[in-house]
């Protein structure tokens, strides 16, 4: 097992790059840290996606046109008829419970007023 020794060590030519590398890496990064926690890097980042959305809408747009064109050649279903079929999947599954809820209400036994007990009448003679 190996212990890490912070201190100088002449015979390790690669410890004084180690040492670099980290202490470089550390002041990076606090550096990163401060630079997206400001309010102008925000802003920038929130112009550049807007811009980045409204100019690729319309190559979205044109994809998904030749996609479903692509997927009718290919007798393939598109977006809207998985989409349909998923909403009447949901239909039938509704149904399904409102039947299933109708059956069960109807297995229930139902409650019949209690009789009063009858007056035992006059034993017969058993001979």
């Amino acid at each position: 097992m190996s212990e890490k020794n912070d201190s100088f060590d002449p015979f390790d030519p690669t410890g004084m790059l180690k040492s670099m590398r980290e202490s470089s890496m550390d002041s990076w990064s606090k550096m990163m840290i401060q630079l997206v926690n400001t309010d102008a890097y925000s802003q920038a980042t929130g112009k550049l996606l807007d811009t980045w959305l409204s100019t690729s809408a319309p190559f979205r747009k044109m994809l998904e046109t030749i996609m479903t064109q692509v997927l009718t050649n290919l007798n393939m279903p598109n977006r809207g008829d998985v989409i349909r079929l998923a909403e009447r999947l949901v239909n039938i599954e509704m149904r399904l419970d409102d039947l299933e809820a109708k059956l069960d209400e109807n297995k229930r036994p139902t409650h019949k007023p209690a009789r009063p007990k009858s007056q035992p009448g006059p034993v017969e003679n058993q001979s």
